[in-house]
């Protein structure tokens, strides 16, 4: 399965990623940019409102074992995880951008190889998803 993104966030990221010392280009700023050399760019009115993009709530499943997590996916100077936010050079943005809801993908993850599964996606100014 192709990751999809918009435009807009391929462009910011890439400038993100532009601007960053070698000693900050980890192993995951490196996938990153593999998944979205990958990734179906799409202009940002035609982008599906249920595919993972930041600034995107999402809930997923992390499999083996189960545990759910609710988090937004933000640039790197906006994370906070006291907040949900999680950057979007995290293992497991890296893994989701550009994927939608219901989608299952596997990554290997800080701990090993797991599955998770897109349990739903809000893109808008919708916050039902996360809380304090």
């Amino acid at each position: 399965m192709k990751p999809i993104v918009k435009e807009s966030d391929y462009r910011t990221i890439k400038n993100i990623i532009n601007n960053l010392s070698p000693s900050q280009k980890t192993r995951e700023v490196g996938q990153l940019m593999d998944e979205l050399n990958l990734a179906k760019k799409v202009p940002d009115t035609k982008i599906a409102k249920n595919i993972i993009q930041l600034n995107s709530y999402f809930e997923v499943e992390l499999g083996q074992p189960s545990q759910t997590i609710k988090m937004k996916m933000v640039i790197p100077k906006d994370a906070n995880l006291a907040e949900n936010k999680i950057s979007v050079f995290s293992p497991l943005s890296v893994a989701l951008i550009g994927f939608r809801e219901g989608a299952s993908v596997d990554w290997v993850l800080p701990g090993g190889l797991r599955k998770i599964k897109i349990l739903k996606v809000t893109n808008q100014d919708q916050k039902e998803l996360v809380t304090k």
